[in-house]
């Protein structure tokens, strides 16, 4: 958990635009199920590219999966080409998503997003719902396992009057 911390810090500095998604969005909903890496739906206007650049640069980002010998030029051009990128750094793994399944773009996953404070900043964290929706779009084992507790959290939600985690709050 601490390189998930660390990642959340990183976001927070640098004040990126995002929508935190994936398993640590589902363990802001109250989700049982451990992570290690944190995926963020970022936005992709100029400034933002820009802040995402400074992070990834002061972490040393690199591009998971990809050979050592194949040259990655991390700048905002190279963002602004791509849409979805997985990186190692030196606090973990850390998913840029332009883009997430079942979802959309960051519009799409800031519209009805939550917002919780989280090691000190305030982030937008993936709705439920479209969390649901994304996991089961992804459908990765993974992804599949977590969706009867994700559902069942859902479903207390709404018979107790959208009751949910004490950290997020409703935007």
């Amino acid at each position: 958990m601490k390189d998930v911390e660390q990642q959340i810090r990183l976001v927070g500095q640098f004040q990126i635009k995002c929508v935190l998604v994936g398993g640590v969005a589902a363990t802001v909903h109250g989700s049982s199920i451990p992570t290690q890496d944190l995926d963020i739906c970022y936005s992709r206007d100029d400034a933002n590219l820009t802040r995402v650049v400074e992070a990834l640069r002061s972490v040393r980002a690199t591009l998971r999966g990809a050979p050592k010998d194949i040259p990655f030029i991390l700048d905002e051009e190279t963002l602004r080409c791509g849409l979805n990128f997985t990186f190692d750094t030196d606090v973990g793994k850390l998913d840029l998503l332009g883009e997430v399944r079942g979802v959309g773009v960051y519009a799409d996953c800031l519209d009805n997003a939550d917002q919780a404070e989280i090691f000190g900043y305030c982030h937008y964290v993936l709705s439920l719902e479209k969390l649901i929706d994304a996991k089961r779009a992804a459908g990765r084992s993974k992804d599949l396992i977590a969706l009867p507790e994700l559902e069942a959290i859902l479903e207390h939600r709404k018979a107790h009057g959208g009751v949910g985690s004490e950290i997020v709050e409703e935007r």
